[in-house]
């Protein structure tokens, strides 16, 4: 290998509180343009901030949910630089002592490999407002309700090497973020923004010069960022060129960056702790009081769903990969009473209908319930899994139960031994050719030649036999 990719990545939460970090102007989404920005968040002569308490609270949650140093002291600061969209000139955020310190994160690799992702840390900052550019005709507009907004900024080791890498690990801090409910995490919406510091070196070697690709809230558009980057910098070295520390954009419309301005240091943004702010001290109390609600984490259900449940390691994954998805799994295996069933079904039928109709799981038609319903009539063998999906189908688009359906589309399984027996009677009688040669064939053979004897009585009996009779049946008779 000739290049070695070195990737960090910072990511910007906003949190989900009900006013800002420093003021009591709302953060709700949505409104019109300016009308959300107080003389607080706009630095007007004579107004001083107030640190929001709640932002504290979900500081500590995330520390915890990482097994991260908590710093007990820390100091807000003001970032100075100068863009339209930052009404005061300089940005409240935290530098030298930050509320979290030094944390960790396991990441879960597609080919089911593990690496730990260290975290540098975390800290409280408000963020900026908006510049505009569309419908403008070569000017720009300024939206300020975002400015003053909550946020903590999560900033990682470099030790991600490659896209993929980087998609997993911020996948990871989003999974964390929205479980123990301190931000939403809706991208669409800027809630979760990532930013990406791309070099390359010659593997072990000294680290190269750094590109940083600003604002990235998709992570489609972050792994083909990264990847495009990668590629840039390579031709850029390997033609007798040097990598300049810049930050750059990504365009996903022509899927490249482009560069937006020289990257700044920390001396440039001439941080020092801000006046109008107290240091932050916290005491063992709050920090107890803060952590008491937080839920199962993502990395210890995964692992319970494994022994508990008897699932795989990549199954257990997927169905944790929310919170919202592991409760739903949870309740459907203990209304079906069978959970490898449950978890084959929440992957398979609901997923895939989740995905068809764009419906987060929170918004399926189907309960846990209805669809636990479902399945424990698979289980005590009221219906086969074939007709099941029919039944799936119907759930999904009304509101009646499995029973109900089953009844009124007379789809009980036949489990009458008498019946089927019939059925694998007519079938043996009307393919008399083909009983001949399955008799003919070895013993290799006939496991493919059964399949289509099987078929037929399912076809005759309108797939309402159940199927190991049927099997069993068959093999009687065409043996015999």
């Amino acid at each position: 290998m000739q290049w070695e990719t070195v990737i960090g990545l910072e990511i910007h939460t906003q949190l989900a509180t009900r006013s800002k970090i420093f003021s009591g102007a709302s953060t709700a989404f949505g409104a019109e343009p300016n009308t959300q920005a107080c003389a607080v968040d706009l630095g007007l002569p004579g107004v001083l901030p107030v640190l929001n308490r709640e932002a504290v609270v979900m500081a500590v949650k995330f520390s915890a949910a990482i097994g991260a140093e908590l710093a007990r002291r820390s100091v807000f600061a003001r970032k100075n630089y100068f863009y339209p969209d930052l009404p005061k000139g300089y940005q409240i955020s935290q530098f030298e002592l930050p509320i979290v310190g030094r944390g960790a994160v396991e990441i879960l690799l597609e080919d089911g490999s593990r690496r730990t992702i260290g975290v540098t840390r975390a800290h409280l900052e408000e963020d900026a407002g908006k510049s505009l550019h569309e419908d403008f005709h070569g000017l720009s507009g300024i939206d300020l309700n975002r400015a003053g907004t909550p946020l903590l900024e999560i900033v990682s080791e470099p030790d991600m090497r490659s896209a993929r890498e980087a998609v997993a690990y911020a996948r990871k801090i989003h999974q964390i973020v929205r479980y123990t409910g301190i931000s939403d995490g809706n991208m669409q919406e800027g809630s979760f923004r990532c930013d990406a510091n791309v070099s390359i070196r010659r593997p072990g070697g000294e680290l190269g010069t750094r590109a940083e690709l600003k604002n990235i809230n998709s992570f489609r558009f972050l792994e083909r960022a990264i990847n495009f980057e990668i590629e840039r910098q390579i031709d850029v070295l390997e033609s007798g060129g040097k990598v300049v520390q810049e930050t750059r954009l990504y365009d996903p419309d022509k899927d490249e960056t482009r560069s937006m301005r020289s990257k700044e240091e920390a001396n440039d943004y001439r941080y020092f702790p801000d006046p109008d702010l107290l240091p932050l001290e916290i005491d063992e109390a709050f920090i107890a009081a803060a952590i008491a609600d937080l839920p199962e984490l993502p990395d210890v259900r995964r692992a319970r769903f494994v022994t508990e449940y008897g699932l795989g390691e990549m199954d257990a994954a997927q169905l944790t990969a929310s919170r919202e998805m592991a409760d739903y799994y949870e309740a459907v295996a203990k209304a079906a009473g069978d959970a490898r069933l449950a978890a084959t079904w929440v992957m398979g039928a609901l997923a895939g209908a989740l995905n068809r109709d764009g419906l987060d799981v929170t918004a399926s038609p189907l309960s846990a319930q209805r669809l636990g319903g479902l399945l424990a009539r698979i289980a005590d063998n009221t219906i086969s899994g074939k007709i099941a999906k029919q039944v799936f189908e119907s759930m999904w688009a009304g509101e009646a139960s499995a029973d109900q359906i089953i009844d009124q589309q007379g789809l009980r399984q036949i489990t009458d031994s008498g019946a089927i027996a019939g059925i694998v009677d007519q079938v043996l009688s009307d393919n008399a050719q083909q009983v001949e040669s399955y008799r003919q064939a070895e013993p290799p053979k006939r496991a493919k030649m059964l399949g289509f004897f099987v078929g037929q009585v399912m076809k005759l009996s309108k797939g309402k036999a159940n199927p190991a009779q049927v099997n069993e049946l068959l093999k009687e008779r065409l043996e015999s």
